[in-house]
């Protein structure tokens, strides 16, 4: 058998590294997980520190300790702030991980090595230097579903592994996109000026693209979909209920009277129009080019 070994009531650290090693791992996908007190190990401790010692044979079994038992795996014998269980973790797996055939994407490797950050501050509550610190928003975030979680469904440290993974596999797919978003808008993207700001045009599927430009602070963002059409066009929101901003009335009307055929939405905000989506598939894609919806947002 094959046991990972973590310390009780398990924080982001401890149940980051569990997940980097089920998952990438090979030969490990179903290994058990066992808890021990924090600080204590499952065998003696191996005789060296290198990655080389991180797979124990204990009797019959394999056994990865993280964490806890001061290994190779474990960070607790220094004070460095650049150093965690999941940072040694995400080190010991990457050989393996770089040498998958078919290789692993590079936008995977990315979004591992920022989770892998993330977790590293948090771990070392560098959270605490953020300038919005005491912000709401920073409590949703899975380090406080975490901490909830233990205090609904206290010494369930099993479960809190299990449901902490499946968010962290969620959430690799999300940093996956962003990543993506972030080359397609390099590569790809098409910058124009607009009477409310900066624009950017953009053909591509990944629909991340249009958030991460409203992030960089591009005030008109339209994306065609190349394979079904679809184009989606937002904009800066509103502030406050009094703000005016952007009205994108004037651009639905002359789309409209250019593609008559097409199923344009206009939302009330005024603020998005939308010419397919995959919550309504009834609605008709416009034939119009992606460079003839820019003139138009540049022109109106």
């Amino acid at each position: 058998m094959r046991y990972i070994v973590a310390h009780t009531s398990p924080d982001m650290d401890a149940i980051t590294s569990v997940w980097l090693i089920k998952k990438f791992l090979p030969g490990w996908e179903d290994s058990q997980v066992k808890f021990v007190p924090a600080g204590e190990r499952i065998g003696p401790l191996p005789k060296g520190q290198s990655f080389a010692y991180a797979i124990e044979r204990i009797g019959r079994d394999e056994y990865i300790q993280v964490d806890t038992g001061m290994g190779p795996l474990d960070h607790h014998q220094t004070q460095s702030i650049k150093v965690c269980a999941t940072t040694r973790t995400f080190d010991f797996i990457k050989k393996d991980l770089l040498a998958y055939n078919p290789p692993v994407n590079p936008e995977k490797v990315e979004a591992l090595q920022r989770m892998v950050n993330y977790v590293l501050q948090v771990d070392h509550f560098q959270e605490v230097f953020r300038p919005d610190a005491l912000a709401d928003y920073n409590d949703f975030s899975v380090v406080n579903i975490l901490d909830g979680f233990k205090l609904e469904k206290p010494n369930q440290d099993g479960y809190y592994v299990q449901f902490i993974s499946e968010c962290l596999d969620a959430i690799l797919h999300d940093f996956e996109n962003k990543i993506w978003a972030e080359r397609e808008i390099r590569q790809n993207g098409i910058e124009f000026k607009t009477k409310w700001g900066k624009g950017l045009g953009i053909e591509s599927i990944n629909d991340s693209v249009i958030k991460l430009a409203q992030l960089m602070g591009y005030v008109v963002v339209v994306r065609r979909d190349p394979r079904k059409g679809y184009v989606r066009i937002k904009t800066k929101p509103n502030q406050s209920d009094t703000d005016k901003g952007v009205d994108l009335t004037l651009v639905s009307e002359k789309l409209k009277k250019m593609d008559p055929t097409a199923t344009w939405f206009l939302h009330v905000s005024k603020k998005m129009l939308l010419n397919g989506t995959p919550k309504n598939p009834k609605m008709k894609p416009t034939k119009l080019p992606l460079s003839a919806i820019i003139k138009v947002l540049k022109t109106i």
